[in-house]
């Protein structure tokens, strides 16, 4: 099991703020030590922040590029990679993220389109579109939108980026890459019920020995832990994939019947381990991000609307997603719409990280050249 991100949470009143940035990152590392020395692999450290709109306001749309790029300077020179500036919830705002994502590299951020309370944000939804649209168009490969999401009911300290945001005091967040231990537990036991209390098993051991090693660093630094978001994050290594988990399950393939109930399975136990848990806590299934699941797309077991339906009963939405570069801001709002419709429908936390390919169509592959994706066929938008 490796740990995925320690993420700390900062929240800025005014850009006088900055020094908050260098003790989060050095509070990261420390904490990074403490579980490499427990014999952990931490793959990343990241830090998020509260609403830009809220430590950005009353400024000009070149002064707040502008800004956001000595934050992203300052970060580089901390050897920082992953920093999200939270979420844009006015429309104005949204429009100047694609202007956002040109002129950095390692700052992430999202949009909010609705919650329980208010509903959907129909405006935001289309501005949201719009901005997925830009940035596809003016990325390489329309990769940019690696680093920006569509979210609706989320609340602050998920640990996982485009989507994470902060509120309040410093605190810090785990979030885990547990397929190694889902391909274990599932591998052992070809029935669904037994392979359920295997899981269950095998998670209550491996979460209780991280979380006691998180209470002990938040008494050290005095940084309040919040708790780990047990969510499946994906993996590129065929062993701890997600969707081959699955099928050691399954008499078909992933997208075939029964994924749904494995779904449901997957989410029951991941909210129902006996640490603190925070953020989606659910199952992940980002298509670009695990390469089963990219492997069964190119086989198109399953498409858009499977995502959609199992999002239902696990999250975190549509994640990674690659469609057709000539698709309208009209369907890619209607997909938005469809996914915040479901998290405000459920009360969940649901988010969508679209990947529109420029000059490429359905069924085409991707060509990515990152080493946090793989590539895969793009699916079909209706």
């Amino acid at each position: 099991m490796k740990i995925r991100t320690i993420t700390t949470g900062i929240s800025f009143q005014s850009l006088q703020d900055r020094e908050k940035i260098k003790q989060a990152a050095e509070f990261n590392q420390q904490a990074q030590i403490v579980f490499e020395k427990q014999g952990y692999e931490v793959q990343t450290t990241r830090i998020a922040t509260n609403s830009w709109e809220e430590y950005l306001q009353d400024l000009s749309k070149i002064e707040i590029i502008n800004e956001i790029q000595i934050i992203e300077q300052l970060c580089q020179s901390l050897n920082i990679s992953f920093f999200n500036i939270g979420y844009a919830s006015k429309p104005e705002n949204i429009s100047i993220i694609p202007d956002i994502n040109k002129n950095t590299s390692i700052i992430y951020c999202s949009s909010k389109i609705g919650n329980r309370e208010t509903g959907i944000n129909f405006e935001n939804a289309r501005e949201s579109a719009k901005a997925i649209k830009r940035v596809s168009q003016e990325t390489e490969n329309g990769y940019g939108n690696f680093r920006f999401c569509v979210w609706a009911n989320c609340q602050p300290g998920i640990p996982f980026f485009p989507t994470a945001y902060h509120r309040g005091d410093t605190s810090f967040a785990i979030g885990l890459e547990l397929g190694d231990l889902v391909m274990q537990a599932f591998s052992q036991e070809k029935n669904l019920i037994a392979a359920e209390e295997n899981l269950q098993s095998l998670l209550e051991l491996e979460l209780n020995k991280v979380a006691v090693i998180a209470e002990k660093i938040s008494d050290k630094f005095g940084i309040a832990y919040t708790g780990i978001d047990t969510s499946l994050a994906p993996s590129l290594n065929k062993k701890n994939s997600i969707a081959f988990a699955y099928e050691q399950l399954m008499s078909g393939k992933f997208g075939a019947s029964g994924t749904l109930t494995i779904s449901g399975m997957l989410t029951r136990v991941l909210k129902n381990v006996s640490v603190k848990i925070c953020g989606y806590s659910g199952l992940m299934l980002p298509v670009c991000e695990d390469v089963g699941l990219a492997t069964r797309a190119n086989e198109q077991t399953y498409d858009i609307t499977n995502l959609l339906l199992y999002s239902a009963v696990c999250g975190c939405g549509l994640d990674t997603v690659p469609i057709p570069g000539d698709i309208t801001i009209e369907k890619i709002a209607d997909l938005l719409i469809d996914m915040a419709t479901l998290a405000i429908k459920l009360d969940k936390p649901l988010s969508a990280r679209l990947f529109p390919i420029p000059n490429k169509k359905a069924g085409e592959m991707t060509t990515f050249n990152s080493p946090y994706l793989v590539d895969c066929k793009i699916f079909t938008v209706n």
